[in-house]
């Protein structure tokens, strides 16, 4: 009897293990996004990559990197809108510190920008801008970006 009791609960054991690590595989994802490989060209003619989720329904675009814990360098997420407009991003549950870049319609990095995790202070635009980038913080300057460059639009 107390051996069928241990394996019950070492079989319960494992069952919650294996279900909270497929969790964790997810990484929190509330939209299954397309991804494209991005390339910004930057003024000494170096260009750069980044694999970025495209967000560009407003439900995506609100969500973003929410509950997110791990965003790789190399990895963001462009945000797309419709129409040029003064942008204003926040952290509001968001546990990983981020840097955004907003980039005007054709292209052209107009601000970076550090943002705090969980912050609920607003992060605008300087100006009218058609697309945000989302990246792990300190990835543009590790990567000579800045602004003034140009992102390859996939659109």
């Amino acid at each position: 009897m107390k051996k069928q009791i241990l394996l019950i609960i070492l079989a319960g054991t494992l069952i919650l293990n294996f279900s909270s690590c497929r969790e964790n595989k997810k990484d929190n994802r509330k939209f299954n996004l397309p991804v494209k490989e991005l390339t910004i060209q930057t003024k000494d003619g170096k260009t750069v990559c980044v694999q970025a989720e495209i967000a560009s329904k407003k439900e995506e675009r609100n969500w973003g990197f929410m509950e997110r814990k791990n965003i790789p360098d190399g990895t963001g997420m462009l945000f797309v809108f419709e129409y040029d407009q003064q942008l204003s991003f926040w952290m509001h549950n968001t546990p990983t510190a981020l840097s955004i870049a907003y980039i005007t319609a054709d292209g052209t990095i107009a601000d970076i920008l550090d943002m705090t995790p969980y912050s609920e202070a607003s992060v605008k635009s300087s100006r009218s801008v058609r697309y945000a980038l989302e990246v792990p913080q300190g990835w543009y300057k590790k990567t000579g970006i800045s602004t003034g460059d140009k992102l390859k639009l996939p659109y």
